[in-house]
């Protein structure tokens, strides 16, 4: 597949060259949809409590005497029937109850295949060089419609390149994230892509490329260094 290359000015300058089969050849749906699901999931904070009739605090007086008043037995006002009273079944649930886990071959497999939807839909914009001379937001806007992108787009940069950042983080509908962060999530998220040339030919080839046993057997990335060290 060849994907067309812009310049800063939005017009084409070359070619670049991806191997669909890499990416996964066909679309996976499902595998897509369980990635997209656990990262959506995984970003809720999972704290949520209610209070057990102990937990709620008031007067423990009882409301009245055991027997003799022809209505049902009860102590005080802190059981879960009376309003303002405890919770029958409270939750106690901690972030990790929320979280699924997904292997990390899978995950990147998704991460790949959602990158081929999008070069099939034509909503990635590979840029030669992604780099401002000084920090505009105009300048930045008129990029993207120079490009053709109207709708939301994700532009991953890599940290370092502060003029790009600055000129963004206004812009509307944008997003902002490090080559390295480009997930199923953030790519189904919006409609278009926008990265360098360099930055996607490293991500291509790096640690998200391990799809296989090499993921272990031979890592990059962290893993690698770590192993170095």
């Amino acid at each position: 597949m060849d994907v067309p290359v812009f310049n800063i000015l939005g017009a084409e300058v070359g070619t670049f060259s991806i191997d669909e089969q890499s990416l996964g050849g066909t679309i996976n749906a499902a595998l897509i949809k369980q990635a997209y699901v656990r990262y959506h999931t995984n970003q809720r904070q999972g704290s949520a409590r209610t209070k057990n009739r102990h937990e709620v605090e008031g007067s423990t007086r009882k409301l009245y005497k055991q027997k003799g008043t022809g209505n049902a037995r009860h102590g005080d006002r802190k059981a879960n029937l009376f309003r303002g009273g405890g919770h029958g079944h409270s939750k106690k649930r901690t972030r990790e109850d929320f979280r699924p886990d997904m292997p990390k071959k899978m995950r990147r497999k998704a991460n790949r295949n959602a990158l081929l939807a999008k070069l099939m839909d034509n909503e990635v914009r590979v840029i030669d060089s992604l780099s401002f001379e000084a920090p505009r937001t105009r300048a930045f806007i008129d990029f993207l419609g120079a490009i053709n992108v109207d709708r939301s787009a994700i532009v991953a940069v890599a940290p370092e390149n502060e003029n790009i950042r600055l000129s963004a983080r206004n812009a509307d509908g944008v997003t902002l994230i490090g080559p390295e962060q480009l997930t199923c999530f953030e790519l189904l998220n919006h409609r278009y892509l926008v990265i360098s040339k360099s930055d996607l030919q490293a991500w291509l080839s790096g640690p998200a490329s391990q799809t296989g046993k090499e993921a272990k057997t031979n890592p990059l990335g962290r893993a690698a260094a770590e192993e170095a060290a």
